[in-house]
C-alpha cells in the first residue's frame, strides 16, 4: 500500500504533467521569443503520454515509478527537452531507489540529483539561462526550509518552492542565453525570461496552489 509521502510524490508528478499540457501555447510562445518555439509542444506531447499511461506505471517503489515516467519522457519529448527532462526524472529515480516512504532528505536528494543530471547532460550550469536557474534556487529553498524545522508541511514547503522558483525564473530575463537555440541569438536573448525556468516556476506554483489539504 502506498504511503502518504508516495501519494504526495504522485500528486507532484501528475500536477507537473497536467501543467505542461495546459500551458503548451504559453510555453511555446515564450520559447519563440529567442528559441525555436517548440518547447511547449514538445513538453506537452511527452507529458500527455505520461497522463495517458498513468495507471500502468509500476508503483512497487518511488524509484521504479519515477523511472517509468522518465522512460516515457525520454521517448516522447522531442528536441533538446526530452533528454534533459528524461535525465532529470531518471536521476531522481536513482536517488530514491527501493523506497516507498520518502523523507524530507529524500525530496532534496531527488531535486539535487535531477539538477546534477541536467547539468551533465546539457553541459550547463546556473547562470546559463536554462531551467537550472529556477530548479537550483528552488532546491536550495526547499532544503533550507526543511532544515529549519519549522513550516515543513507539504503545503508550506511547496509555497516556498513556488515563490523562489518564480523570482528566479523572472530574474533570467537579465541573463544572456549560453545554451540551447536561444544562445544563437547572443545579446538578443537578454530581456525575456527563459522558457524552461518559467516552466519550472509555473509547475511549482500549481503544485503549491493545488496541494491536497
Amino acid at each position: 500500500m502506498a504511503t502518504q509521502s508516495f501519494a504526495d510524490l504522485e500528486f507532484v508528478v501528475r500536477t507537473m504533467a497536467q501543467t505542461a499540457v495546459d500551458n503548451e501555447k504559453a510555453f511555446g510562445d515564450l520559447d519563440a521569443v529567442v528559441g525555436d518555439g517548440d518547447f511547449g509542444y514538445s513538453l506537452a506531447r511527452g507529458f500527455e503520454i505520461v497522463l495517458a499511461e498513468w495507471d500502468t506505471f509500476d508503483r512497487s517503489d518511488a524509484g521504479t515509478f519515477l523511472q517509468k515516467v522518465a522512460l516515457v519522457i525520454s521517448k516522447r519529448i522531442g528536441g533538446t527537452s526530452g533528454p534533459l527532462w528524461g535525465t532529470a526524472f531518471l536521476r531522481a529515480a536513482s536517488a530514491v531507489k527501493g523506497k516507498q516512504d520518502l523523507t524530507g532528505d529524500d525530496v532534496v536528494a531527488m531535486l539535487r540529483a535531477a539538477a546534477e543530471g541536467i547539468k551533465v547532460r546539457g553541459k550547463s550550469d546556473v547562470g546559463d539561462k536554462t531551467l537550472l536557474d529556477a530548479l537550483v534556487p528552488l532546491t536550495d529553498a526547499v532544503e533550507q526550509r526543511l532544515d529549519s524545522g519549522t513550516g515543513t508541511s507539504g503545503p508550506e514547503v511547496a509555497k516556498v518552492a513556488a515563490e523562489t522558483a518564480r523570482t528566479a525564473a523572472d530574474a533570467t530575463a537579465t541573463l544572456q542565453a549560453m545554451r540551447g537555440r536561444a544562445s544563437y541569438t547572443g545579446e538578443r536573448s537578454i530581456g525575456s525570461p527563459d522558457a524552461g525556468a518559467v516552466g519550472i516556476a509555473v509547475m511549482a506554483e500549481r503544485v503549491a496552489a493545488e496541494w491536497p489539504s
